[in-house]
């Protein structure tokens, strides 16, 4: 079914872009064919590593591939709304128009193109984004205190250790209080990924750095993946909290782990677990990888809660259909109850499909205020 999904944006390319285009019938095949291939990236990658979360191609064939499998997306897009044109024109003059190929040809281009740019802006080190964020019941003592979060780092054949270590060095630039990683920070195994993820032993902040799973680590042996992040100086929350004391402040960052854990028979995401022993008086902070239950951290009364997972949706328009897959949420900041929550647009992404367009990558830096600081 997977390998289904994405084969249909190639069959309406082949069938309503392809075929009516004026050209020998050879030329019409060699295209389709070169596309189909393109299509089926996700299908190579299963047979090649063994998982399509995982391509395991040298980068510049991970790159094409994305840069071709996207152009196809963004051209039968393109198409089912010039189709949805011409019916509406046929409802209104019972005459179907006739398209000219250089409505096609301009389609193709800016498909092309838009996918270029797409990916260009995915494999970038991403822009820092300040936020000041007010959290009730802060005490004085830590207003202004400063964390960096990393989300959906996704190291791979895509975000290679240059890239890894790139980051690194941008967020250890913002010398801050405290570093969060909210899950996914790699895709592939242990023993493939063990030099790409290593920079990330370098990052430092004055409190340390606390990470959480994403679903992606549940996919590539969980407890191995767990085991080693504790060698690279992070502190893994699995239902489980941290209090950060400055002056007479005290601040909880609690973490659970991800919702994928029910699927493959790891320790599950327990709200109640990782608060258990919490100083009453301090606010808390979640770090929860996926934003949809958001509404149960509400409940606890978490001040504030920072996710990822969603990529922002990556394309602008595909992000309302992400969202509707997170409860709504999809990207920056959300009122849940008494509860904000922010939904991180991704430092990374998933290599599977590398695209970025009006919605940008992520390095973010909050700013936490007092009511009375």
């Amino acid at each position: 079914m997977f390998h289904l999904m994405f084969s249909l944006p190639w069959l309406i390319v082949a069938l309503r872009f392809i075929a009516p285009l004026p050209w020998p019938w050879w030329v019409q095949l060699s295209l389709a064919i070169f596309l189909l291939f393109a299509s089926q990236y996700h299908l190579f990658s299963r047979f090649t590593s063994g998982s399509v979360f995982a391509p395991e191609f040298p980068r510049p064939l991970v790159i094409a591939f994305n840069l071709f499998f996207g152009a196809i997306v963004l051209l039968a897009a393109m198409q089912v709304i010039l189709d949805l044109v011409s019916i509406l024109i046929f409802a209104l003059t019972l005459s179907f128009p006739v398209v000219p190929p250089e409505v096609r040809y301009a389609m193709g281009i800016a498909a092309l193109l838009l996918a270029s740019f797409g990916i260009s802006q995915a494999i970038r080190v991403p822009k820092v984004k300040r936020i000041e964020v007010q959290i009730p019941g802060l005490a004085p003592d830590l207003d202004g205190y400063r964390m960096v979060q990393l989300t959906d780092m996704h190291i791979s054949r895509l975000f290679t250790v240059a890239w890894a270590r790139a980051v690194v060095e941008k967020t250890n630039a913002l010398d801050a209080d405290l570093i969060v990683v909210t899950g996914d920070l790699i895709d592939g195994s242990l023993d493939i990924r063990r030099e790409d993820i290593a920079p990330l032993a370098d990052l430092k902040a004055r409190h340390g750095v606390l990470t959480v799973p994403g679903n992606h680590e549940y996919f590539f042996d969980v407890d191995r993946w767990l085991a080693h992040f504790p060698e690279l100086n992070m502190r893994i929350l699995a239902n489980e909290h941290h209090v950060i004391e400055r002056g007479e402040g005290r601040l909880v960052i609690a973490g659970v782990t991800d919702l994928s854990a029910r699927f493959t028979g790891a320790v599950e995401p327990d709200l109640g677990r990782a608060l258990h022993g919490a100083p009453a008086d301090a606010p808390v902070i979640l770090l929860d990888h996926q934003p949809r239950m958001a509404e149960r951290a509400a409940k606890h009364g978490i001040a504030l809660q920072l996710s990822g997972h969603t990529h922002g949706g990556m394309v602008r328009g595909l992000d309302r259909i992400v969202a509707r897959a997170n409860n709504g949420y999809v990207s920056g900041f959300y009122r849940v109850g008494e509860m904000q929550l922010y939904v991180n647009n991704g430092t990374g992404l998933w290599p599977g499909f590398a695209l970025r367009i009006g919605v940008p990558a992520e390095l973010t830096e909050f700013t936490l205020r007092s009511p009375t600081g």
